[in-house]
């Protein structure tokens, strides 16, 4: 526990069991449970995480936001904790995203990678251009200033769960559940930098940077459009979604 209260992990993963295992291996101590969603790994994912006490959830249908869903129904935390499994994400900045939680009485905070091994790679420079792109997106369709729309980090209050509507099952997810949170002024949210290092993942990336990379635009338009035509419908929370 922190700040007296319970917290939780989840951690979405696909063929990660090299990456897991670093990840869980460096986790706070004050971490109450971690939920490691394994969809549909045909590595030692499962095996793995369960080795260093991670609680695995089991989704056989297929996305990122898929598992993602199906892990937050199952984290029993106050507050959640989300990262990816490739030990990108730094597990040390974990106690100071809570801190400022906590200290600023917020809702939701998006962590913002702050790159600390710029290489003049194409695919480096691709996703740094691509997230520039979303990011300038948002910003005309939404009224929003995102640094990094695309974050996989994030450290919420579980309640925010109850009050967000995000349809997507894949990639897009990430982005839209940020919309819904920095869109509706109920919620007090804010992106905090982080140091990130993309070269020292684990594994192969899961992101296609064309296929994916369209397909979270496109969405963007699509989220616009059901944000502006949906006010006075029921809105379906994460929880309510099967």
């Amino acid at each position: 526990m922190r700040g007296g209260k319970k917290i939780s992990v989840v951690i979405p993963c696909y063929n990660e069991e090299v990456g897991i295992a670093q990840v869980l291996s460096t986790m706070p101590d004050f971490i109450d449970e971690v939920v490691v969603v394994d969809n549909n790994s045909i590595d030692n994912t499962s095996q793995v995480a369960r080795k260093y006490g991670a609680r695995v959830v089991f989704e056989e249908r297929k996305g990122y936001g898929r598992a993602y869903k199906t892990g937050l129904s199952q984290a029993g935390g106050d507050i959640i904790i989300t990262m990816d499994g490739d030990a990108t994400y730094p597990r040390i900045a974990i106690a100071y995203l809570l801190d400022i939680l906590f200290e600023d009485n917020l809702d939701f905070i998006s962590a913002w990678r702050v790159a600390i091994d710029w290489r003049e790679s194409l695919d480096y420079i691709m996703r740094f251009v691509g997230n520039r792109i979303f990011n300038l997106t948002i910003l005309l369709l939404y009224g929003r200033h995102l640094h990094d729309s695309q974050s996989g980090m994030w450290v919420f209050k579980r309640e925010v769960l109850r009050e967000v509507e995000v349809t997507s099952d894949g990639m897009p997810f990430s982005q839209e559940l940020k919309l819904e949170v920095f869109c509706r002024r109920k919620f007090r949210s804010r992106e905090v930098p982080v140091q990130f290092s993309y070269y020292k993942r684990h594994g192969d990336s899961k992101l296609s940077l064309w296929r994916d990379g369209i397909k979270n635009y496109l969405q963007l338009f699509v989220k616009r459009l059901r944000m502006k035509t949906s006010k006075s419908e029921k809105r379906i929370t994460i929880y309510d979604q099967p």
